[in-house]
């Protein structure tokens, strides 16, 4: 019975979360989400903050000061304009938010181009991916917003007892975004479960097979990731002697960027590799 309890639990505060996620520019009340998750108000705050590890409030600065980031980062729109669209009255409160979270100030992170670190090229690890089974909800839509679909599968997860020390959290990514519109874009967000583990609520199961793979570490938010895919494909491959394997790229993320700063995040950049050939 606790198990199917926390089953249920999971696929309801999964629909709080969607919802939220949905309607970051307009966040529904808490008797709205609740509703959402068929709790009473006076329950759904512990049962969300159990499943979800943070609080609804939490969730929704995480997901628009990341949107922000990528407004900085990706758009010339004025100062007071990111500020709106993260939820905050002024620039000066806005500030001190991003401060708090990224360790800078806004105008800052701009002009410097963002805070994150990456691998040089004598760092680029070669490595062997083992084989592995992934349990997955699929995004369609920017690469930028899938924040809110690990959200919902961490929760599925957790409930079903799926997260150990050994979890790996590794998402996949089919398409180039600067050569298509942001709506046709495809992934996935994964972690890694046994084989053969039931599945509902739109996850499924992905079998990746033991792939060498040239990995690039990265050291910051992941608004800031493209630029290590540039380098990787344009300064590195070209000089590789190395050929891209028929397999999405993947990135693996190491830590929990609910605890974290966003310039303490690490991931793994990680580019599928054909066998080499030998004579």
């Amino acid at each position: 019975m606790k198990t199917i309890t926390l089953t249920d639990y999971a696929r309801r505060i999964a629909r709080a979360m969607a919802l939220l996620a949905d309607r970051i520019d307009d966040p529904p009340s808490l008797d709205a989400l609740a509703d959402a998750a068929a709790f009473s108000p006076y329950h759904f705050h512990r049962a969300y903050r159990m499943l979800a590890g943070e609080t609804p409030a939490e969730t929704l600065a995480r997901l628009r000061l990341s949107r922000a980031a990528v407004a900085l980062l990706k758009t010339d729109a004025p100062m007071a304009q990111v500020a709106r669209g993260a939820g905050y009255g002024s620039v000066a409160a806005f500030t001190r938010a991003f401060r708090d979270a990224h360790g800078i100030p806004p105008g800052a992170y701009r002009a410097q181009g963002g805070i994150g670190t990456e691998d040089s090229m004598h760092k680029i690890r070669h490595t062997e991916l083992p084989a592995m089974t992934l349990a997955v909800l699929d995004h369609r839509g920017s690469y930028d917003h899938i924040g809110p679909v690990y959200d919902r599968l961490s929760a599925w997860a957790a409930a079903r007892g799926l997260i150990g020390a050994a979890t790996r959290f590794i998402a996949l990514y089919w398409d180039d975004p600067s050569s298509m519109p942001d709506a046709e874009l495809r992934s996935a967000a994964g972690l890694t479960v046994p084989a053969g583990t039931p599945v509902s609520d739109g996850v499924r199961l992905i079998e990746v097979p033991a792939i060498r793979c040239a990995a690039l570490r990265f050291q910051g938010p992941y608004a800031e990731l493209e630029g290590a895919y540039d380098w990787l494909y344009g300064t590195w491959l070209p000089g590789s002697g190395e050929e891209p394997a028929d397999h999405p790229m993947m990135e693996e993320y190491l830590n929990d960027p609910r605890s974290l700063p966003p310039s303490e995040w690490l991931t793994d950049v990680m580019m599928p590799l054909k066998a080499r050939v030998t004579a």
